[in-house]
């Protein structure tokens, strides 16, 4: 862990050789981050965990401004870009020229209809955008701990707050969002 966060801060000031050793000591890690967003979603079928940390890799990159302090902030990023990689690969499939979201079912198999998982992921998408609004900072601790796989000390660590202030700010976030889901 302290070599990846040395690694992080020689990269933060410019120093490309590091970003070269990097990647090595936390490829399996965001590898293991990618197939966690992938298992259970069957819209993404198509994207590979390798896939999605090559793109976020790439939009990581861009990230020209980051001041890198430690390990978990650079996971927490890279959560946060494959959440949003995949919520753009959504919007994609239900783009107008695409079909716009249309459902093609035969009426025999309209009493099996469910919601779809385009829909899931977009709603989840907009909720965290409404909480982000109004709390910022649980939205972003949603985003640490559910899509990033941080623990609490790590999600602490990263926003640079207490454990009992991410514990309680955690458990709003949660039950904030299971409300706002099932409306």
């Amino acid at each position: 862990m302290a070599e990846v966060t040395q690694l992080l801060l020689r990269w933060s000031e410019g120093d490309q050789v590091a970003l070269e050793h990097l990647m090595p000591l936390v490829y399996d890690e965001l590898r293991r981050l990618a197939g966690g967003f992938l298992r259970h979603d069957l819209l993404h079928q198509t994207l590979q965990p390798t896939v999605l940390v090559h793109e976020a890799y790439l939009r990581m990159l861009g990230q020209a401004e980051v001041a890198w302090q430690s390990r978990a902030q650079f996971f927490g990023l890279a959560a946060t870009l494959m959440r949003r990689i995949l919520v753009d690969h959504t919007r994609e499939r239900c783009a107008e020229k695409r079909g716009g979201g249309q459902f093609h079912l035969s009426l025999s198999h309209a009493d099996l209809f469910a919601r779809s998982p385009e829909i899931g992921l977009l709603t989840l998408d907009e909720a965290l955008q409404t909480l982000a609004a109004i709390k910022p900072q649980h939205c972003r601790i949603i985003e640490l701990r559910y899509f990033g796989g941080l623990t609490i000390a790590e999600t602490a660590e990263v926003l640079g707050v207490s454990h009992a202030t991410v514990e309680r700010d955690w458990q709003f976030a949660r039950a904030w969002l299971r409300r706002e889901l099932s409306q």
